[in-house]
């Protein structure tokens, strides 16, 4: 379908066009305390927009040979790709969404190494400080925009969904774009990208000339979830953790998708926020939404909900099946609540400063056989405790699954060990097998192979 690899030099659109000796030297430093295979991967998973793969390991290895350089000329900068996707050009000139995509790497990985990780002035030990550097990325990144309405609806789902869920998604996404709500997700395919393009259809009929289609990823799993063709606005944060508060913090209100154990983490993380007493009176319209198909994908999210956190959490959330119309007049509903609270009590529009979020929660969890092994999953645990280990657990899956560190740490010591209270071990295990018998684990679901083994 494409031919063989270009090599070519490119110069930014906008932004990013003056960088210093100290930064370019960083962005090229091969050592482990450098940027460059950080950068080099990113850029490559952006280049590769569109793919059907999901497996990083396939694609660097696919692409080897892969290199990007800084080149310093006397009016700014511009990128060298040597060996690039051919799927990113057309007649040979790169395509412009993933030009402006690759910057977006570019501006991320400076401004978070310099302004976030080696800024004294910024503290990663407490959780104000950690809430405080999501907001200065989503602030230099350009997404939080003062004196504009609540609008921004959060959609979470899975990759790896069959094609009646995809045009559903498409349809939710549709309604929507038909109430001038823009969308965000996690940039990939599947179900990330269906209620873009849908809302995308339905804001040209609607003549919104400005939608945003956000797309929020990091660099541990962007090579198995590259950006998809409606993203136009693209935000690379430093780890899983920050992500997830970044989708939180921006979203008016949130819906979930069928997916697979990514979304099974989702869930869980947004649950061990809303669980936590200080955010109890807090609005937050949460939905879960498919096609008629997914109805038992539902009810087994249900049921695992229901056998480890309890009725309590099962009120945060409704579950809404085969109705497009019904989940954007809820969202609709719902969005409007949350900008009286936000008005009536002086929270910003643009990022929830008002919802707690523990340090538990925002602390990055390394998916390894040690830390995989020592999660406490026990009965009695607070509620929104339990929640956030049980997001680590899948955290751990996910990792497992897609990215390339993990998946070399099983080859070599074999499958992560998981551990805890039988009930809730046997509601898990329910849960994933249940994911597995779906295919929904992976696109390449036929072969796929556990990455986890229970043990009761």
């Amino acid at each position: 379908m494409y031919d063989e690899c270009i090599d070519v030099v490119i110069s930014p659109v906008h932004g990013m066009d003056v960088l210093s000796k100290a930064e370019v030297s960083r962005l090229l430093d091969t050592s482990k305390s450098g940027l460059y295979t950080t950068f080099r991967n990113c850029a490559l998973a952006v280049l590769n927009s569109g793919a059907t793969i999901d497996d990083s390991k396939q694609l660097f290895e696919q692409y080897a040979s892969f290199d990007i350089r800084i080149v310093q000329v006397e009016r700014g900068i511009k990128l060298h790709l040597i060996a690039a996707p051919p799927r990113s050009f057309v007649d040979g000139k790169i395509i412009r969404g993933i030009k402006e995509h690759l910057y977006a790497v570019l501006r991320d990985i400076i401004y978070v190494f310099d302004q976030i990780k080696d800024n004294r002035n910024v503290d990663l030990n407490t959780s104000e400080g950690i809430s405080n550097a999501v907001f200065h990325i989503l602030r230099n990144a350009d997404v939080l925009q003062a004196g504009i309405e609540p609008n921004l609806v959060v959609c979470w789902g899975g990759h790896a969904i069959g094609r009646g869920e995809y045009e559903y998604c498409k349809e939710v996404g549709y309604e929507l774009g038909l109430r001038k709500f823009d969308v965000c997700t996690g940039c990939g395919p599947g179900a990330m990208k269906a209620p873009m393009k849908g809302a995308n259809v339905a804001h040209a009929k609607q003549r919104v000339k400005k939608g945003i289609y956000l797309g929020i990823t990091e660099p541990g799993i962007i090579a198995a979830e590259s950006p998809n063709p409606i993203v136009n606005h693209l935000v690379i944060m430093p780890d899983i953790e920050k992500r997830l508060e970044a989708f939180v913090r921006c979203a008016h209100a949130i819906i979930v998708f069928p997916g697979g154990v990514g979304t099974a983490e989702e869930i869980l993380y947004l649950l061990g926020i809303l669980l936590h007493p200080d955010n109890e009176q807090i609005p937050f319209p949460l939905i879960f939404t498919g096609p008629e198909s997914s109805r038992e994908y539902f009810e087994e999210i249900n049921k695992f909900i229901s056998l480890t956190l309890g009725a309590t959490a099962q009120v945060r959330y409704q579950i809404i099946i085969d109705d497009p119309i019904a989940v954007a007049k809820e969202v609709k509903k719902g969005i409007a609540e949350v900008k009286e609270f936000r008005i009536k009590h002086g929270d910003a529009f643009y990022f929830n400063w008002l919802l707690k979020i523990k340090q538990d929660l925002q602390i990055p969890f390394i998916a390894n056989h040690e830390n995989m092994r020592s999660l406490e999953l026990y009965q009695g645990m607070e509620t929104h405790t339990l929640a956030a280990n049980l997001r680590r657990a899948f955290s751990g899956i996910v990792a497992g699954n897609v990215k390339i560190e993990s998946m070399k740490l099983i080859e070599e010591q074999g499958l992560f060990e998981i551990h805890g209270d039988e009930q809730i071990l046997n509601a898990m295990n329910k849960l994933l097998c249940a994911f597995v018998t779906q295919k929904r684990m992976k696109l390449s679901a036929e072969s796929y192979k556990p990455c986890y083994k229970i043990i009761r």
